[in-house]
């Protein structure tokens, strides 16, 4: 394994069977987040030339961010809120009046559509995964409909056996039950499985205390990490040094 695939010094290791499956988080990890910041903010700035909103650019994406913001932190607990609602909101918070959706989202897909990018390396690991012995999932805190388009938009959709979404199960992360319906769905068994993450609490320790093993791509550091990389590629160094490991 590379210097920078590292391993947490108290971390197991899975049985002599070797890893079962490999979980995805999407946002951070297979999706580049700035290019997300990007789109909606081309897409914020053609509602301002749309409905001829006299305010700059920058005072309009701090409007939408702190609308869509407040929009989530109503919600109770880990409770699922669509981010489709929370843009509508946004708009309308922008614009000063309803604006109905039909209007908006044609647009917001197109421009969202063309400017998303995947994290370098993260498509190619995935379709290497694929073609081993695992079963290769997401569990991902995104609207289904867009998580899948993002995940053909990349070309990884058909790479992977099951996707579990927070609005398919009700609830985002770290909530038990998203982690408890992937790992249904796989028929595999948790001390078995990988879950790579951005996010320490919700991603690399919701999968820990179900008792997964959490990987860390630029999720803070914690009890909870038992593999730390620096780029998606070393995954596959992770799985492969267990399989070499075990004949």
């Amino acid at each position: 394994m590379s210097e920078d695939a590292t391993v947490d010094a108290g971390a197991a290791t899975p049985d002599a069977g070797g890893w079962e499956a490999v979980f995805w988080d999407i946002g951070g990890v297979i999706l580049a987040l700035d290019t997300v910041q990007a789109a909606h903010a081309d897409f914020i700035a053609s509602v301002l030339d749309r409905h001829d909103v006299d305010t700059t650019l920058e005072d309009a994406i701090d409007i939408w961010r702190t609308t869509v913001g407040d929009y989530f932190r109503e919600r109770d607990g880990t409770e699922f809120r669509s981010a489709r609602e929370g843009y509508h909101r946004g708009i309308e918070t922008i614009v000063g009046e309803e604006i109905p959706r039909e209007e908006w989202q044609p647009r917001f897909d197109e421009v969202v559509s063309s400017s998303i990018e995947p994290i370098a390396g993260a498509p190619e690991t995935i379709a290497r995964l694929a073609d081993r012995d695992l079963h290769v999932g997401v569990i991902s805190d995104v609207d289904d409909a867009e998580g899948r388009r993002m995940l053909e938009r990349f070309g990884v959709r058909e790479h992977f056996d099951s996707i579990t979404t927070s609005e398919e199960v009700g609830r985002t992360k770290p909530d038990p039950e998203i982690f408890e319906t992937a790992l249904e769905k796989a028929g595999v068994t948790p001390a078995r499985s990988l879950m790579i993450g951005d996010r320490y609490d919700h991603d690399v320790k919701g999968a820990a205390d179900m008792g997964m093993h959490g990987v860390a791509f630029g999720a803070d550091d914690g009890p909870a990490v038992a593999y730390r990389i620096e780029s998606p590629e070393e995954v596959l160094e992770i799985v492969d040094d267990n399989e070499s490991g075990d004949e």
